[in-house]
C-alpha cells in the first residue's frame, strides 16, 4: 500500500498507534510479572518483537528508536541492539503524491519553475524524501519534501516514546528519562520546520565559511516552504566506501569530520545533532559535504565551558572541578558515588584527547562504540542511585558517540589531543557569547533557552 494511502491518514496512524500500544502493553505486563510474581521474562525476545512493530511504521517513532539506540544511557542493551537494526529507508511516495504536494507548496505552475525535476526519489527516510532537480540556470538541486501530516504523526509517536521510557525507567531505573524525552521531543518537532532548517543551513554556511575542507549546501528560498526545502545538490561518495583506503586518506577524512562538527561548537556553541552516516559524503579531494540541518542544537556558552572544565578536571584529577562541570551541564544533587560513575563515562569519552600521542579512537567488542562502557555505567548507576540526564547533554553525548563511531570505522590514527587543544587553546566564554549572539541574530536562529517549537501551530493529536 502506498505511503500516502495509509500512513498519511488518521485511520492509518490510529492503526499503527494501536499496534505499538499492544506491544508496549505486553512489555509492561511481562516486566510486572517478572518483578512481582517471579515469572521469567525474555528481554531479547520482546525487544525483537518491539523492533518488528516499530519497523513497520516507517515514520517518526522509527526515527526516535534509531536515535535512542545511539544514546547508551537511554535503553537497556537488548533494546538498543534491536533498534540499531531499524533502517530509515522508508518506501518513497509515488509521483502522484509528489505532484499534489509540490503544487500545494509552490503553486500549480511549480514544474515550470525548474528546468527538470526527477519523478523518482533519490532517497527516502522517516520524515520525508529527496528528489533531484535542475534549476532554470542549470544548478543541480536537492528538493526535500515532507510526508503529509507529519506533525500529528510526531505527536502520536512521542506518546509511544513516553510509554517506552516509563516502562524502561520503572523496571531498570539507572537513568531518569524525563529530560531525555523533552529534548528528543523538541528536536523532533523542530525537524518538521523546514523554515528553521533553512536558517540552520545558512548558519552553518557562515560558521564554516573559512573551513576549506567542509562544504554546506546553499538554500534556495524562492523554492522552499515550511514543508519543502530546496538547496544545492552536493555530489560525494559515502564515507563507508573509504574504510579500506590508505591511512593518509582515512586520517584526512577523520580530521575534516572533526573540524566540521567541533569548530561550530567551540567557536559558536552550536552542534549538528545528527551524526548519521547519510548526513555527510566525501568529495574527490577528500573534503566533506555536511548535510541535513534538521537537528541542530544551540548551547549556552556556559555549557561549552563545562565541556572544557571537565576535560581539565580529568587531566588534573580535580574532583571539585568535575562536579562543577556536571552541575554546569544541569546534573543536580549528585552523590560522591554518582560522580565517580559519571566520570567512568567521561573518561571513556575524553580518553582519546587526554593522551598526547598518535592513536586510534578506541576499540569495541560489541561493534558499537561505547556500548561496553555504557553497560558498566548503567549497572553502576542502578547500584548507587538513578541520575536524571540533563536535556542539553543528550545530543552532545550523541554527537560524540556518532563521530567516535565514524573514527573507529575509519581506523584513523591521529593525535586527537593536539587536534582538540588547537580548538580550545584560546577559549574565552565572553568572546564565544559575543560571537554566538551576532551569528544567531544575523541568521534569525533562536538562541539557547529559546524554544523554536513553541511557535509551531499545535497539531491534532491522538487521544490518550
Amino acid at each position: 500500500m502506498a505511503r500516502d494511502d495509509e500512513e498519511s491518514t488518521f485511520g492509518g496512524r490510529l492503526t499503527r498507534y494501536a499496534r505499538v500500544s499492544r506491544t508496549m502493553a505486553g512489555l509492561g505486563a511481562r516486566m510486572a510479572g517478572e518483578r512481582y510474581l517471579g515469572l521469567s521474562f525474555d528481554n531479547e525476545k520482546h525487544a525483537e518483537s518491539l523492533k518488528v512493530a516499530l519497523g513497520g511504521l516507517k515514520g517518526p517513532l522509527m526515527k526516535v528508536a534509531q536515535l535512542l539506540a545511539t544514546i547508551p544511557e537511554a535503553l537497556p542493551e537488548e533494546y538498543a541492539r534491536e533498534f540499531r537494526q531499524l533502517q530509515s529507508n522508508a518506501p518513497p511516495m509515488g509521483w502522484a503524491f509528489v505532484k499534489r504536494r509540490m503544487q500545494t507548496e509552490l503553486g500549480p505552475d511549480w514544474q515550470g519553475r525548474f528546468a527538470s525535476f526527477e519523478h523518482a526519489a533519490a532517497n527516502a527516510a522517516s520524515l520525508g524524501q529527496v528528489h533531484r532537480a535542475v534549476a532554470k540556470d542549470g544548478t543541480n538541486l536537492a528538493c526535500k519534501l515532507q510526508y503529509p501530516d507529519m506533525r500529528s504523526a510526531v505527536e502520536a509517536d512521542l506518546r509511544q516514546l513516553k510509554m517506552i521510557f516509563g516502562i524502561v525507567e520503572r523496571y531498570y531505573g539507572s537513568v531518569g528519562t524525563k529530560q531525555i524525552y523533552k529534548e528528543v521531543g523538541d528536536r523532533l518537532r523542530e525537524e518538521l520546520d523546514y523554515v528553521l532548517e533553512a536558517k540552520h543551513c545558512a548558519l552553518y554556511c557562515d560558521m564554516l565559511s573559512t573551513e576549506d575542507t567542509v562544504h554546506v549546501p546553499e538554500v534556495w528560498p524562492d523554492l522552499s516552504t515550511g514543508r519543502l526545502l530546496t538547496s544545492t545538490w552536493l555530489d560525494g561518495r559515502p564515507i563507508m566506501e573509504f574504510m579500506d583506503a590508505d591511512l593518509e586518506v582515512r586520517n584526512t577524512l577523520a580530521m575534516n569530520m572533526f573540524r566540521a562538527w567541533y569548530v561550530p561548537l567551540y567557536f559558536y556553541g552550536v552542534i549538528h545533532g545528527d551524526p548519521h552516516l547519510g548526513n555527510y559524503s566525501v568529495r574527490p579531494d577528500h573534503s566533506i559535504n555536511l548535510l541535513d540541518f534538521g537537528c541542530v542544537r544551540v548551547f549556552p556558552p556556559a555549557f561549552v565551558r563545562g565541556v572544557i572544565d571537565l576535560y581539565r578536571a580529568l587531566q588534573r584529577d580535580d574532583r571539585a572541578l568535575a562536579v562543577h562541570a556536571y552541575e554546569t551541564w544541569g546534573f543536580r544533587g549528585l552523590t560522591d558515588e554518582q560522580v565517580d560513575v559519571l566520570s567512568i563515562w567521561a573518561r571513556f569519552l575524553y580518553g582519546p584527547i587526554l593522551d598526547d600521542s598518535v592513536r586510534r579512537i578506541g576499540s569495541t567488542e560489541t561493534g558499537v562504540y561505547g556500548r561496553e562502557t555504557a553497560t558498566k555505567v548503567q549497572k553502576e548507576l542502578a547500584r548507587v542511585g538513578r541520575v536524571e540526564v540533563p536535556r542539553e547533554f543528550v545530543f552532545m553525548d550523541r554527537a560524540a558517540l556518532g563521530l567516535g563511531s565514524v573514527f573507529l570505522h575509519l581506523k584513523a590514527e591521529v593525535n586527537w589531543y593536539r587536534l582538540f587543544n588547537e580548538l580550545i587553546d584560546d577559549f574565552d566564554e565572553t568572546a564565544l557569547t559575543q560571537r554566538q549572539h551576532a551569528m544567531l541574530a544575523k541568521h534569525d536562529v533562536p538562541g539557547p533557552g529559546e524554544n523554536p517549537v513553541a511557535a509551531v501551530a499545535t497539531p491534532t493529536v491522538l487521544p490518550e
